[in-house]
């Protein structure tokens, strides 16, 4: 073994040092540029929301607000949209994202939860930070790597500044573009920038989304095993949520290449579903819907299936958001439906559901564990761990994320680099 002598420390030191100092600057800056953005996300998609919770007739308008969101995407070039994929890729390098972008993921979005489609705005705010960082990447003449590591706090930033979770944003940003790989150069910028921009929305006002889980049953072997369970069944809910997300996609391309005529016709297959199965049940992010599940201890019986109906038809058709919270949305429902029938716990069941559903659909275990201590508390840790777990394991390779890769297998310790499903 060869130890480096006193000049070699030294100067290893030093470079350790000026990292620190560089990136502390840097994603400290990035943190707060982009938390004030994520903060501004915040309060419209909060007025928005309070508008149409409101009005409930605002639905009928979901098709004509489609039409302006296709517009202001072919007026700015950007008509092939590829969304949280297009920050993936970034992440590897392979992808320069316009900073166009960003307003129209702000505007999109808004505009998305105004009139009632069916998405959330975590996955909006990792594009919209992602998007941002990168650029002031190039603007900071940052090179290759170093644009990745910034492109990474912008997304921690965003996610963040708008879910108050700081911990699971910091370690997000970089799970979720290669499964099985942790890109830890970019560890102390993330949590930097991620810690920044939390602090700031949390001064300015916002409130993170938090849930109490009171009254935590003794863990035991059989309560384990009902965890486990539960964990492998929303493992397959999580499958079918992305098979739905990625065919309706297909689906509304294939029927209807214009793009135009597509987000029209899902605005109004959204507005009928909303008029026939009820007014803001299935609408928006539904976090309120969550909220009365731990509050009440009720959730419609089928309420996941048709937030993932509602879901699919608002993304493939072209409407923009994120998946994030509407997964919350299924695993909570789904969890609450599990409670019931084995008679257990409904608020534990609900959350591990919500954390199995995440973890299923994005590969992001570490993650999906911290968002349970940021939004649970640690009290029900061993359920969320064995849920969590056994959820990614039997996933397998599917993802709501196209560009995500598989790079180690899932079952054994083998390098596969398998395209996701």
């Amino acid at each position: 073994m060869q130890f480096m002598g006193g000049r070699e420390q030294k100067e290893h030191a030093l470079q350790n040092l000026r990292y620190l100092v560089r990136w502390t600057v840097i994603a400290g800056l990035v943190g707060v540029l982009i938390g004030g953005i994520g903060t501004a996300f915040y309060y419209s998609l909060s007025f928005v929301t309070k508008l149409r919770m409101a009005h409930p007739y605002l639905i009928l308008l979901l098709p004509f607000g489609g039409l302006l969101i296709a517009g202001l995407y072919h007026l700015c070039r950007e008509d092939h949209d590829a969304g949280t994929n297009l920050i993936i890729t970034a992440i590897t390098g392979k992808d320069r994202i316009r900073i166009v972008k960003a307003p129209l993921i702000f505007a999109g979005t808004v505009i998305s939860h105004l009139f009632g489609g069916s998405c959330g705005r975590e996955g909006a705010a990792l594009q919209l930070g992602g998007c941002v960082g990168q650029n002031v990447g190039y603007a900071l003449k940052l090179d290759d790597g170093d644009r990745r590591i910034i492109t990474m706090c912008g997304m921690s930033a965003a996610f963040a500044s708008l879910f108050g979770t700081p911990m699971a944003a910091a370690f997000m940003a970089m799970e979720i573009s290669s499964v099985g790989v942790l890109y830890y150069a970019s560890l102390v910028p993330c949590v930097i920038s991620a810690l920044a921009a939390a602090g700031l929305s949390r001064k300015l006002g916002t409130v993170p989304d938090a849930f109490m889980v009171e009254l935590i049953p003794a863990f035991t072997v059989r309560r384990a095993f009902r965890a486990g369970l539960l964990g492998l069944l929303c493992a397959l809910v999580s499958i079918l949520f992305c098979v739905a997300l990625h065919r309706a996609h297909r689906l509304f391309d294939k029927v209807f290449p214009n793009s135009f005529v597509r987000v029209f016709a899902g605005g109004s297959m959204i507005a009928a579903l909303s008029l026939l199965c009820g007014l803001n049940v299935y609408n928006g992010s539904g976090i309120h819907i969550i909220e009365h599940a731990f509050e009440t201890g009720e959730v419609p019986r089928l309420a996941f299936l048709f937030k993932i109906l509602f879901t699919a038809i608002t993304m493939g058709s072209g409407f923009k958001g994120g998946e994030i919270v509407p997964s919350f949305y299924v695993g909570a429902a789904f969890g609450n439906l599990y409670a019931h029938i084995i008679q257990a716990d409904t608020n534990l069941c609900t959350a591990i559901g919500m954390a199995a559903v995440f973890c299923g659909i994005t590969n992001c275990p570490i993650t999906s564990l911290l968002i349970c201590f940021e939004m649970f508390g640690y009290a029900g840790m061993p359920y969320f761990l064995i849920a969590i777990a056994v959820s990614y394991t039997f996933s397998d390779y599917y993802s709501i994320f196209g560009a995500q890769k598989i790079v180690y297998s899932k079952l054994q310790n083998a390098y596969v680099n398998h395209e996701t499903r």
